[in-house]
């Protein structure tokens, strides 16, 4: 019976997906895109100062080896082959920056998260070296200079941290995002590790330019990187190195796409227009615009799509991002401690049904799309003394669909054409309250698939498809159905338009706390 199960299996492809609260290693069919098998393991977040988020890149490193092996258990438990697995492909969350000693392997600091916010200062003094009427730095990255990209944490960790600058001049340190430090560790590290990036990553840097497609000189010199510590620019989908250690040795690692690629890419949004949600930590709408850079007036991105093989034509996308989304559900469980696990929330919030006029903005890390404003502050208001605990749970639900509706309003005046209903994916999406709230807020129909580990996928996918493996067929007609849940709006309009008019008085509420940034202090 075994043999006769593994038979019908056929390839196998691998998927590690590094997200900033959790790591998981799954496990997909090639031909049907049926998720087999999966484990997931958290991350600890550190927040060493108000303002900072680390991360250590050995427990990083260390979680996908154990998601691996742990999934391969649960294969061997299925009966499942594990030398059906015939590639791997990485997603990871995007911008967190790593520099590493390549003699020893070893991390020079903790990863510096995309969320953080230590490198303000240093974000306002190279504005001012950037001619208003020649934004160089936005025209060749399609990012506006913000805390949230690697080059200003780069330049964090070599203006502070001693250890970096030695390593930099005794030319031992290598630079990449979560992608480059993990590729480089399983596929040899000290021995023989490949260093290297996809473009979709490179293009979260603002150290490449989205044009030529490599690491721009100008960008380095502006930013003050040096470039031989930057990995080697690769296509999504080609062959980067082979698997070093762990029950998948010899397994090649053959696609690589930041977390919203991957996503795009797994929700099969191949075509013009065609846009997708996703609810992690923060959250991100993307929309293919194809092989034409689309630059915003509405305080979207620019920003590489994917490009799925060496010889293949690069796409791009719009993108409006979210800081804070299920980090918020992450805060009231371990900050305010008004739930013990993140499922609770939905209880909560069903027990009222409203939030009776209470508005949470989570602006923990300052505002993202569509405002860029790092002075932004989290506040709750619209507080009586009726308002409990169910009422900012449901506030916090609706923050995140207030904030997809400001990014989705900027997508359909940036695209011209309004989407007529929203793809959506992420972990928060078996949240059916928050489903229906997004239909709400949205007033067009929210669609999810019922494999919600698209960002996963959409890894598998490119490495299958890659060539010297092609295991995973990208062709229209080979791509199988996915079954789609559907949640239609259930309130009236003029309600929907009330309720979003409110919750932009409250984002005003926000802006212009922070006054002056307290000064950065070295590090030893």
């Amino acid at each position: 019976m075994a043999a006769s199960k593994k038979a019908v299996l056929g390839p196998l492809v691998g998927a590690v997906d590094q997200g900033t609260s959790s790591t998981r290693f799954l496990v997909f069919n090639s031909k049907t895109a049926e998720l087999l098998s999966h484990h997931q393991v958290e991350i600890k977040q550190e927040f060493p100062r108000e303002g900072w988020v680390e991360q250590d890149p050995k427990e990083i490193l260390h979680s996908v080896y154990e998601c691996i092996e742990k999934t391969c258990e649960k294969l061997g438990q299925l009966n499942i082959d594990i030398s059906n697995i015939k590639a791997i492909g990485v997603s990871n969350q995007r911008e967190t920056t790593v520099v590493w000693d390549k003699i020893t392997g070893e991390p020079l600091y903790n990863a510096v998260v995309w969320l953080d916010l230590r490198t303000q200062s240093t974000v306002e003094s190279l504005s001012k070296r950037i001619p208003g009427n020649n934004n160089f730095v936005k025209s060749k990255t399609g990012l506006p200079l913000s805390t949230y990209f690697s080059a200003v944490k780069l330049r964090w960790l070599l203006d502070n941290v001693r250890k970096v600058q030695k390593a930099v001049e005794e030319k031992r340190a290598l630079f990449g995002t979560i992608d480059s430090w993990l590729i480089w560790s399983l596929t040899g590290g000290v021995n023989g590790g490949v260093h290297c990036t996809d473009v979709t990553n490179a293009s979260r840097t603002m150290l490449f330019n989205i044009h030529s497609l490599e690491w721009d000189k100008q960008l380095c010199e502006f930013f003050g990187i040096p470039m031989e510590i930057l990995p080697n620019v690769r296509s999504s989908s080609e062959i980067y190195g082979l698997m070093k250690a762990g029950a998948l040795e010899g397994v090649p690692i053959s696609g690589c796409l930041g977390d919203q690629s991957a996503a795009l890419v797994g929700q099969m949004c191949f075509q013009i227009g065609q846009a997708k949600n996703t609810y992690g930590t923060g959250c991100f709408l993307l929309c293919n615009t194809g092989h034409k850079c689309v630059f915003s007036d509405h305080g979207l991105l620019t920003t590489v799509a994917y490009k799925l093989g060496r010889d293949k034509p690069v796409y791009y996308a719009l993108e409006g991002s979210v800081a804070i989304a299920g980090a918020v559900i992450r805060w009231l469980r371990d900050n305010l401690g008004i739930i013990k696990t993140s499922e609770e929330i939905e209880k909560l919030a069903k027990e009222v049904g409203t939030s009776y006029g209470c508005y949470f903005v989570p602006a923990f890390s300052g505002l993202y799309a569509p405002y860029w404003e790092p002075s932004a502050r989290g506040i709750i208001c619209g507080l009586t003394q009726f308002t409990n605990k169910c009422h900012i749970a449901f506030a916090a639900l609706e923050a995140v669909c207030f904030q997809t509706r400001e990014i989705l309003d900027a997508m359909n005046r940036d695209c011209g054409i309004p989407l007529s209903h929203l793809q959506v994916d992420g972990g928060m999406t078996s949240n059916k309250i928050l489903m229906q709230l997004q239909a709400d807020i949205l007033y067009i129909p929210v669609v999810k698939p019922s494999m919600p580990e698209t960002t996963a996928l959409g890894a598998a996918m490119a490495a299958g498809a890659a060539e010297g493996v092609g295991v995973w067929s990208l062709e229209p007609e080979d791509l199988s159905a996915v079954t789609m849940e559907r949640f239609e709006p259930q309130i009236n309009a003029e309600e929907s338009e009330i309720r979003y008019s409110t919750w932009k008085k409250a984002v005003m509420k926000s802006m212009g706390w922070v006054t002056t940034q307290s000064p950065e202090s070295g590090i030893p």
